[in-house]
């Protein structure tokens, strides 16, 4: 059966329920639950997980997601445990965080529960009590020793990004999560550049599922997918707070995320001239690098603008060069670049053959990739250089390039074309103005 006539016979299905049993199926959380959002068999190893971590944005429904699971746990739904689970940690960021986020908030665990199975909250213990006898006490992040003593089934750790003292709270949990015959835990955060989360999406007991801000669209009010959605995708911020992704930088890389978002504007003053660089592939087939292409222009008080990143995995210089005209066209380019340390003669032959009208320029690398961009750093470090909008992967080669390359031995193709480009509209010396002879 395909897709669409799935689609088809749920819809049918659907339309022959009451509005009572129509609301109950939507409060399913079987039913309505992302990919993302249920929790995996085994780790990658083949052998049961113990951390479970939905790394992802704001609003993507990652407590929701938190708050089903220990639910199922605390009640012995079938398909989480085979028994209810007596003892279940709740850490989060603080105290507060961890009543008014996890307990009682719009998706905590008195929101995901019916009446019937409700658990109490006991304000001055400062636990749940579920009637199976599931008992879910919580922890801050400000006191890990609180943690030291307490023994638990299961624990549900919230935002952990956000951790004062991440290192020593993850650390006494770990001494705690010791009875049953698979203690596991669940970590839910919008992540950052941190040690200990890096540490446990490698370990080899871990699962991790990703969600998007944008997938859990039906929940969220459409003017925040309108309006933070719409301004802030694709920037660090965005990438981070809506996508769950975790940016990292190199110490010793010319160009810095911050550097990189102090560029970052969203439109352009007229620009006096525009130029589309290429980086070709050294080769071609399905192992060829990809083809850098990237568009720049220059103001007339010489400030460039870093205009698009067009670059792609091409399998024949056929198709890079008609990319490239239609980019040239696309912006009513002035010129465009071509380095032909590579491909000599053939990279001019094919640019030609797609548009021979289009002004092709050649140049040719006599220095290494990273003195060739460390000046174009420096125009960056001077706010010279200004990025319309968001470039994701170019801005994670930038911030990935040292004086080694790339940390993956990967071609830099997308900072290549970005270099080629800039050297052509600031960092090439200009023919001298002829002097006035007098008669």
């Amino acid at each position: 059966m395909n897709d669409c006539a799935a689609r088809g016979l749920l819809n049918d299905a659907l339309e022959s329920f009451s509005a009572r049993e129509l609301a109950r199926l939507l409060n399913d959380w079987e039913f309505v639950a992302r990919r993302d959002q249920w929790p995996p068999h085994l780790a990658a190893s083949g052998a049961p997980w113990r951390s479970w971590l939905i790394l992802g944005g704001r609003g993507a429904g990652k407590t929701r997601a938190g708050a089903e699971w220990v639910k199922a746990l605390a009640l012995g739904r079938a398909q989480f445990s085979t028994r209810p689970l007596g003892r279940i940690a709740l850490v989060g960021e603080t105290a507060a965080d961890v009543r008014e986020v996890m307990v009682e908030g719009v998706s905590g665990l008195l929101a995901v529960h019916g009446r019937r199975d409700r658990p109490r909250w006991e304000t001055t213990r400062r636990r749940l009590v579920w009637d199976s006898g599931a008992v879910a006490q919580a922890f801050s992040a400000e006191d890990p020793e609180s943690l030291r003593g307490p023994q638990f089934h299961a624990a549900w750790c919230d935002e952990l990004a956000k951790w004062r003292y991440a290192r020593e709270t993850w650390d006494m949990l770990q001494f705690g999560l010791r009875l049953g015959d698979w203690p596991r835990q669940l970590v839910t955060t919008t992540p950052r550049p941190l040690p200990l989360l890096k540490e446990l999406i490698s370990h080899p007991t871990s699962v991790v599922t990703r969600a998007l801000t944008r997938e859990n669209a039906a929940n969220l009010a459409p003017s925040f997918l309108e309006s933070v959605v719409a301004q802030y995708a694709g920037t660090r911020l965005g990438r981070q707070e809506l996508d769950g992704e975790i940016l990292d930088e190199r110490k010793d890389a010319l160009w810095t995320r911050d550097m990189l978002e102090r560029a970052r504007v969203h439109e352009t003053p007229p620009l006096k001239r525009i130029v589309v660089a290429v980086d070709p592939p050294a080769s071609s087939g399905k192992r060829a690098d990809n083809c850098g292409l990237v568009a720049a222009g220059v103001e007339e008080a010489g400030a460039l603008y870093v205009l698009a990143d067009a670059t792609l995995s091409a399998a024949r210089p056929a198709q890079w060069a008609r990319a490239a005209i239609a980019l040239y066209h696309k912006l009513s380019a002035d010129a465009l670049i071509a380095e032909v340390n590579q491909g000599g003669e053939m990279v001019r032959a094919v640019l030609n053959e797609a548009d021979p009208s289009v002004p092709v320029t050649m140049t040719r690398a006599t220095r290494g990739k990273y003195l060739r961009a460390a000046p174009a750093a420096q125009l960056y470090e001077q706010g010279r250089v200004k990025h319309v909008g968001a470039f994701p992967a170019l801005e994670d080669e930038m911030c990935d390039f040292a004086a080694d390359g790339l940390s993956s031995g990967r071609s830099p193709d997308r900072l290549d074309a970005l270099v080629w480009a800039i050297t052509a509209l600031a960092l090439t010396p200009k023919a001298p103005e002829p002097r006035m002879r007098r008669v």
